[in-house]
């Protein structure tokens, strides 16, 4: 090991523990992610300035669609978890889908139920689908971050060797010093992201109903390309077609939709011009 590799922290993915009952901090991230984007998507309604006027939603419209997200994010995540990377493992122990607490979820998957939650309660509800769709993106870099930092506390998901100054020796990886990926990976989809969102917002960007959305799905894949060729592959999938993760392969498909929101939201007259 490199002399300048520094060791993993000891820390403890439970916080507290009551009887058989856990609270762990991969939930803390969940919960926090959530409650923070919800306040955040609040106030994003109600300044009318970003829209023109009055927003096409109510901010009780988005504090009956908070549930519904919830369970988009979770079942998604889950079930992608169960298809794109461990289909074989689920196969052959069905029982262990429900276990959500030992870990395993995917975010392509969690993006695809909140994309039917976004629909389902929009249409049900007779509000602008790429409006929801626009303030739901623009929350979710905050959940990235905080999930990205419980990946780091728990250990999981690190990097590939490295002999940089800051490669860190995991408990699970091994020897060898490894980058700390995780917290690549905050950096980029949350730190990050989250300021684009902010700044095109503030330029007007929720008057062209989509824009968000496509620019959400744009950098989040392009971010999320670049930490895979840090990341520690799967163990169970390896690198793929080309030294392709599976990462980078479902990545690619999210940023060519992206750039198709974006090319009809900006063709589109502003809000404030319809």
């Amino acid at each position: 090991m490199p002399f300048l590799a520094l060791t993993f922290p000891a820390f403890d993915p439970v916080l507290v523990s009551i009887g058989p009952f856990a609270i762990r901090w991969y939930a803390l991230a969940y919960i926090f992610g959530i409650l923070l984007g919800w306040l955040y998507a609040r106030a994003l309604i109600r300044a009318e300035r970003h829209w023109g006027g009055p927003a096409p939603m109510t901010v009780v419209d988005f504090d009956d669609f908070v549930l519904w997200v919830t369970l988009g994010i979770i079942l998604g995540g889950r079930l992608g978890y169960v298809l794109f990377y461990n289909p074989a493992h689920f196969a052959a122990n069905p029982a262990e889908i429900v276990e959500v607490w030992k870990g395993g979820m995917s975010f392509h998957g969690g993006f695809a139920g909140c994309v039917a939650a976004v629909v389902l309660f929009a249409w049900r509800r007779r509000i602008p689908i790429l409006s929801l769709g626009d303030v739901t993106c623009a929350v979710a870099p905050i959940g990235l971050l905080l999930g990205r930092i419980a990946n780091f506390i728990n250990g999981e998901l690190w990097g590939r060797p490295t002999d940089v100054a800051w490669g860190m020796a995991f408990p699970g990886g091994g020897p060898l010093p490894r980058h700390p990926s995780q917290l690549y990976e905050a950096a980029l989809e949350g730190v990050v992201l989250f300021a684009i969102l902010v700044l095109l917002i503030r330029g007007g960007a929720l008057k062209r109903p989509g824009l968000i959305t496509g620019m959400f799905a744009v950098c989040y894949g392009a971010a999320r390309i670049i930490c895979e060729f840090f990341r520690e592959p799967d163990p169970q999938l390896g690198l793929l077609w080309g030294g392709l993760t599976m990462g980078m392969v479902l990545s690619i498909p999210l940023m060519g939709v992206g750039i198709g929101f974006i090319a009809v939201a900006l063709k589109r007259p502003p809000l404030r011009q319809a």
